[in-house]
């Protein structure tokens, strides 16, 4: 009953209780805010973290273009039904290039943070062109134009520069060779396939649309969900996971 009547006055006063409110507030607020003001960074280095690759980042436009965050979130959280669905949940470094992240909740389909490597180049093609050829029930509109529009090159290095001013680490070299890289990564017969590696470790070259020519926006979509969760080897997280 003590506790109850040291608490009325709160209840009575309303004045004292807007105080109270906001002394709380305020030691929440320093307890989240002050470490901000010490720490370099908030996320966390992960060895394999790279800048996307020129053909890569012109996929993730596109992907934003047509709207396919609407419908696929890119963030597995700590559930276990989302890790035994979708994968190892997702890391703050993963999204430290996006610009911006694809992180979020709704899901018409299914989430795509581990969809890299897991179905072929002509299983994506096909089911851009025509969703309901894989998936009979799919709601998804097709987009077989991607096969037909070739990549928009003209502005492929300011692009690399632009990003680099807000924290994307592209070398000079990186933002010199951005139209030889995207054409290359493309084309594994390309003179540039090597040079290319080395700028971006981990990256592959191949005909991601299956058809000759010129890089289309087709072989930008691929191969940007190609490499979606690839870079990340989640099997040293499970081994340490394993080991506490």
């Amino acid at each position: 009953m003590s506790f109850w009547k040291r608490h009325q006055i709160f209840e009575k006063n309303s004045i004292v209780l807007i105080a109270g409110i906001l002394l709380v507030i305020s030691i929440g607020g320093l307890v989240e805010i002050t470490p901000l003001f010490y720490l370099k960074s908030t996320i966390e280095a992960v060895d394999g973290m790279r800048p996307y690759t020129p053909l890569e980042l012109t996929g993730r436009n596109i992907y934003v273009r047509e709207g396919c965050y609407l419908c696929h979130s890119q963030m597995i959280r700590p559930l276990r039904d989302e890790v035994e669905r979708y994968g190892h949940f997702s890391l703050a470094a993963e999204s430290m290039y996006d610009h911006p992240f694809q992180w979020g909740s709704k899901r018409t389909g299914p989430d795509l943070a581990r969809v890299g490597a897991k179905y072929s180049d002509e299983w994506h093609v096909t089911h851009l062109v025509n969703p309901r050829a894989i998936v009979p029930q799919s709601v998804m509109p097709g987009y077989p134009f991607l096969a037909r529009t070739e990549v928009d090159l003209a502005g492929m290095a300011n692009h690399l520069r632009t990003s680099r001013t807000v924290g994307v680490p592209y070398s000079d070299d990186q933002i010199a060779n951005a139209v030889a890289d995207l054409k290359a990564q493309a084309d594994p017969d390309n003179a540039g396939v090597e040079a290319f590696t080395k700028r971006y470790p981990k990256a592959v070259a191949r005909n991601f649309d299956g058809k000759a020519g010129l890089p289309t926006e087709m072989d930008a979509l691929v191969a940007y969900l190609q490499m979606l969760g690839t870079l990340v080897d989640f099997k040293l997280y499970n081994e340490k996971a394993n080991l506490r």
